[in-house]
């Protein structure tokens, strides 16, 4: 990115509460981070830590009690509910539950034609788009006139992910995407998702929990605890050498093959626990 180019989404001095304004609790305390174009950013953090969270802000799903939110140059904090279905086009997301955000009623068909319909998108060009986005997470075309329950977790997952790519936009929120599938069926769809990004450019802010997935797709990687972020970074380095304490306790965390380096790694993982209580 040159010295003159702006990131695609700036994220400043993010506040989001919780709970009734008599009583609020803080979610988020003033977070900054920005996604530059064709760029993937990892969100990582435990749960509770605030990375969903912002995801949701960014979507407009979650009220933003302080800070700005910018995405392509525009002011999008507090869109309003018009300006976020003209976002749409730009800005979509794949959730973790890949059969709870597909509609079990509609076919593959009609799920992946249903927001070129929303945009105006004529039938023939969106018959086209649909067939493309299909070979493009490779699925064959007859699954068209199927229904969700008919495809494993990890086809189900192509189907949203095709779905979200479908009116090309720029931005997708991959919120724990892999987390639901097996390790085998994980690797499968992390593939996917770099081939797509080096293929069309789009970019992804990708909440995880786990340092081992976003070290495979992420560029960068911002660390979350307690609402706050601790540590912004390359991804190597973040994810293999942190300099938080926290981050370092997310790596000690992640299993490894090897039984006696994961003994090993679950005494370190416990002292500085231990280290972290007692401060």
């Amino acid at each position: 990115m040159s010295a003159t180019d702006k990131p695609l989404l700036e994220v400043s001095d993010l506040v989001v509460d919780y709970g009734t304004r008599r009583k609020p609790v803080r979610v988020l305390h003033e977070v900054s981070l920005t996604v530059n174009a064709g760029e993937c950013l990892g969100l990582v953090g435990e749960s509770g830590s605030g990375k969903s969270t912002l995801g949701k802000a960014v979507l407009g799903l979650v009220p933003v009690a302080g800070g700005r939110i910018s995405f392509d140059g525009r002011d999008i904090t507090h869109a309003k509910r018009r300006e976020r279905r003209e976002l749409a086009a730009d800005i979509q997301v794949v959730f973790q539950d890949p059969y709870g955000s597909l509609d079990p009623l509609m076919t593959v068909g009609d799920i992946l034609a249903e927001p070129l319909a929303t945009a105006g998108t004529g039938r023939r060009e969106a018959k086209a788009a649909v067939a493309e986005m299909l070979d493009r997470v490779e699925l064959p075309s007859h699954v068209l006139d199927r229904y969700p329950s008919e495809f494993s977790g990890g086809q189900r997952q192509r189907i949203a992910i095709a779905r979200a790519l479908v009116r090309r936009p720029k931005l997708i929120i991959c919120d724990e995407p892999v987390s639901a599938l097996d390790l085998t069926t994980q690797a499968t769809i992390l593939d996917l998702l770099i081939e797509l990004q080096r293929d069309t450019g789009v970019s992804y802010l990708f909440v995880s929990h786990d340092l081992g997935v976003v070290r495979r797709v992420c560029h960068r990687v911002a660390v979350m605890y307690r609402g706050n972020l601790v540590e912004t970074g390359d991804g190597e380095q973040v994810t293999r050498a942190p300099e938080h304490p926290y981050s370092t306790r997310l790596l000690m965390a992640s299993p490894v093959a090897d039984p006696v380096g994961q003994a090993e790694r679950r005494r370190a993982w416990l002292e500085l626990r231990q280290e972290q209580a007692a401060v």
